[in-house]
């Protein structure tokens, strides 16, 4: 509102605003094993990690372990961190740490983050752009001190992309908190306030609401109501009282159980994402089948995939079944070495023939200029022994593209390659 001075002039409308410069900040810990494999590799080419995202832009870190500089002739190893995705003048600041594994840890860091900074962030013209030391550590110092640890790297990396704004926000505002439902309905269970089923899992009795868990499953909604009234209990056979107590956890609160104890144990997240998994499929709980999908996901190795795939392809967790795939597409010959494999072999025979299907999918990928490594190429050189897929940039031509991957992957197809899949 424009307002009239005591005489008779207008005083001038008055508005402000702010600009703010900030940055969004995101990090990630590449782990390089099997480092001794890597060396040799040649100087210039690199081994990335996955890419990940910070401020918007996909960022990836390049480690060298003959080095980036010909000139150097691999006294050292250098380490950068590249823009992977379009932008053009992406201004940002780096921090990357080579993490000291012994008893008495002294990191090395260079980082942007801790110093004042004369000409300003670090600009990346273009995708491909990089930021970071080609004479990152001596290589006859790194191989000798407690950063080697195990023939294993690790490194870790900061990314804060560069933002500016225009802060107009109200000066008042009401903070909405995140919603408590769960909380309230877990009080709920824990208590057993109204409670109008019980539960009888191996001996232990878990006592429940009809109504909530009717509302979270088509599958209980359709059981109670073919349920006589006088019945109140009912027996499950199929699953141990763990799993049934970490599937009401999730119905009534809708997140996991006792993260801390899934984060604890590798083995133990497994065994219970699994066994949760089968619970979901059970009772038909997408969102609950999805978080276990995420759980064993993170465990996916060489030596784990086949076991987790027949998993996925028997409870319909098709996000994971799908990462299962191109992991073992991309790690074929070593997966195949597996105990978990024979199992697929023998008892999961659709499933080859859909890695197989990958595998084309893969090369067909690698044709048009992508970055995976011919699965031909494994054959060639014999494979990949580390546990996990090491991506190397300029991977040698693969050869020629046998057919005995048809006859490896069967029981002993004959020798023109056909699989017994494929006999009339």
């Amino acid at each position: 509102m424009v307002k009239k001075s005591g005489g008779g002039g207008v005083w001038p409308a008055r508005s402000s605003s702010q600009s703010v410069t900030e940055t969004v900040n995101g990090s990630h810990n590449f782990v390089i094993k099997g480092y001794s494999l890597a060396k040799g590799m040649g100087v210039g080419k690199h081994i990335a990690s996955e890419n990940f995202t910070v401020g918007g832009y996909q960022w990836a870190i390049y480690f060298y372990p003959d080095g980036k500089n010909p000139e150097d002739n691999s006294a050292y190893v250098s380490v950068f961190i590249a823009l992977a995705s379009d932008g053009t003048d992406v201004r940002a600041l780096f921090e990357l740490t080579l993490l000291d594994q012994g008893d008495h840890p002294r990191h090395k860091v260079h980082s942007h983050f801790d110093r004042s900074l004369e000409t300003g962030p670090y600009t990346l013209k273009y995708r491909g752009s990089m930021w970071g030391y080609k004479r990152f550590f001596k290589r006859t110092m790194l191989e000798s001190s407690s950063f080697l640890k195990d023939d294993c790297l690790k490194i870790h990396c900061t990314v804060g992309v560069v933002v500016s704004a225009i802060d107009s926000s109200r000066l008042q505002s009401v903070h909405v908190p995140q919603s408590d439902i769960g909380t309230h309905l877990g009080t709920l269970l824990d208590n057993e306030e109204g409670s109008d089923v019980t539960f009888n899992v191996s001996g232990v009795k878990f006592h429940a609401h009809k109504l909530v868990l009717a509302a979270r499953s088509p599958v209980f909604e359709k059981e109670f109501d073919g349920m006589e009234e006088d019945n109140r209990e009912i027996v499950i056979t199929d699953m141990e009282s763990d799993v049934f107590k970490a599937l009401l956890h999730f119905i009534y609160r809708d997140t996991l159980t006792e993260e801390e104890y899934l984060e604890s144990s590798s083995s133990l997240s497994e065994r219970l994402a699994a066994k949760l998994l089968a619970a979901a499929d059970k009772y038909n709980l997408p969102r609950l089948r999805l978080m276990c999908e995420s759980v064993l996901c993170k465990d996916i190795s060489v030596s784990s995939v086949a076991n987790i795939l027949a998993l996925a392809d028997r409870y319909h967790a098709m996000d994971l079944k799908s990462v299962c795939l191109k992991f073992a597409a991309e790690n074929l010959v070593a997966v195949m070495e597996s105990d978990g494999f024979e199992y697929l072999k023998e008892n999961c025979p659709l499933l080859q023939s859909e890695l197989l299907k990958t595998v084309a999918g893969c090369e067909e990928e690698l044709s048009e200029g992508g970055k995976t490594r011919s699965v031909w190429a494994q054959f060639s050189d014999g494979g990949d022994t580390n546990d996990r897929s090491v991506r190397q940039q300029a991977w040698e031509d693969g050869g020629e593209r046998s057919r005995s991957l048809w006859v490896q992957l069967s029981d002993g197809g004959d020798a023109s390659g056909r699989s017994p899949m494929q006999e009339g």
